[in-house]
């Protein structure tokens, strides 16, 4: 109607603020959740791999779950938000660096659009 156009209600609006703090909980949760549900501590872990969805984000969520960043693959500042594809892609680059080394935990964690989330958590 002329007055949904009025008030602009036709334009998807997105709540960045709430978006970010949704995030940053949720991914901590993930990790956290992950880490306890295998009687783990998060100094066990020896590699984070995230979905590269903001780098403020993964960088937050990992402190919550008391994880350094020197155990988390970022690199988002090179490819972008690569969707789907950007944990499958920052666990072929930690391979390709020598950041994997075998029997290590690595905790693969991902969210995304629709505001959904996983992790699965192996032994490399």
């Amino acid at each position: 109607s002329a007055e949904t156009v009025e008030r602009r209600d036709h334009y998807i609006k997105m709540n960045g603020r709430e978006v970010f703090r949704f995030a940053v909980g949720r991914f901590g949760d993930l990790l956290q959740d992950a880490i306890a549900a295998c009687d783990l501590a998060p100094d066990d872990i020896s590699l984070v791999i995230p979905h590269q969805v903001n780098h403020r984000i993964i960088s937050s969520a990992a402190a919550r779950a008391g994880i350094s960043t020197d155990r988390v693959v970022v690199n988002i500042d090179r490819y972008g938000n690569t969707a789907a594809a950007s944990v499958g892609l920052a666990l072929d680059e930690a391979l390709k660096e020598g950041r994997l080394s075998r029997g290590d935990l690595v905790l693969l964690v991902a969210f995304g659009a629709g505001l959904s989330w996983g992790s699965a958590l192996l032994r490399w």
